[in-house]
């Protein structure tokens, strides 16, 4: 059984904000974004919301809505970004069961990890951040356990649905059918690695057999001052040093930049960094040289499914192959 995530979840007005603690609801725009942060959290896991550097109560998933009337729904009005002056609604939703009750600021060393990922990235800029399992015990004894009444959302008549996913540009309806893209695949892997038999079979074939699967954690888009880090595997509970494996994440063919690119990486981490794995569909011929001489591995993903018609994200989750070069 893989263990719970811990994802921040950043919200972008005050008023939407207290919409979301009032009904114990996190909801997420008719976009790439959107949906990708829909996908990406499972029920299970564990939220809280993110505002003006401050974190709000801790909440466990407890069921996943995609609405399809999401025009009408209240509780959020909807949002316009100045970069594309479009009008995004909230479809995707995640209902919440309040747990602990805090509001406290990122800048305290319990949320260093996420605080790192914030400064690095010079702001939000993204719809969630996944923290640590150690920033989720820290924060498992913030505050105090929630004692209040939370507020029924009444919802006119309506009907859900779930996302889809396809490479054919003309098949895309959004917020039903969105474009296959990288972050999706990412979160497809990491799905696939949340099994712990698929995560001890992937450290098999990458050489990393000696470390167990159950004291190691599967990370997302972790900041470096070099870039970010597709896939972060590290230790749940360092002692003395914490061990890493970084992996980075082609949805095609992978070229020398992108083995430079995961080169800076390790370099960056230093000796805790045990490994390095380069994941794509297809690798050129001066890229696997390249990678042998700088130890490096190499994964090819396989999906099977045709992904020119639309697909569900639990069927690329289930199709998804992994196997060595």
């Amino acid at each position: 059984m893989s263990m719970p995530n811990y994802f921040l979840i950043a919200v972008s007005t005050r008023q939407h904000l207290e919409l979301c603690l009032k009904y114990a609801m996190a909801g997420f725009t008719n976009s790439a974004a959107g949906v990708w942060t829909f996908v990406e959290i499972k029920k299970g896991d564990f939220i809280s919301f993110l505002h003006a550097a401050r974190a709000f109560n801790l909440y466990e998933v407890v069921d996943k809505r995609a609405i399809a009337d999401f025009e009408k729904m209240p509780p959020w009005p909807p949002v316009s970004f100045r970069e594309s002056g479009k009008l995004y609604h909230f479809p995707f939703r995640l209902h919440l069961c309040p747990i602990r009750e805090f509001c406290e600021s990122l800048v305290r060393p319990e949320f260093a990890y996420v605080a790192e990922n914030l400064l690095l990235r010079a702001g939000y800029r993204k719809t969630h951040f996944q923290a640590d399992q150690t920033t989720l015990q820290n924060v498992s004894q913030m505050g105090s356990l929630w004692n209040g009444k939370l507020q029924s959302l009444e919802m006119p008549p309506h009907t859900t649905f779930e996302p889809m996913f396809t490479l054919d540009k003309r098949n895309e309806r959004v917020p039903f059918v969105f474009q296959f893209q990288e972050t999706i695949l990412q979160a497809a892997i990491k799905h696939w690695l949340s099994d712990q038999s698929n995560f001890a079979k992937f450290l098999s074939i990458n050489g990393f057999g000696e470390l167990s699967p159950d004291q190691l954690e599967v990370l997302g888009e972790k900041a470096l001052s070099y870039g970010h880090v597709d896939i972060l595997i590290k230790d749940r509970v360092p002692i003395a040093q914490a061990k890493k494996i970084i992996a980075e994440v082609k949805m095609n063919e992978a070229k020398p930049k992108d083995l430079k690119q995961l080169k800076g990486y390790m370099d960056e981490l230093g000796r805790e960094c045990v490994g390095g794995i380069l994941i794509a569909k297809s690798f050129t011929k001066s890229v696997i040289n390249e990678a042998y001489k700088q130890n490096i591995r190499l994964i090819r993903y396989e999906l099977h499914l045709d992904l020119q018609s639309p697909k569900r994200f639990d069927e690329i989750c289930e199709d998804l192959v992994l196997k060595p070069l």
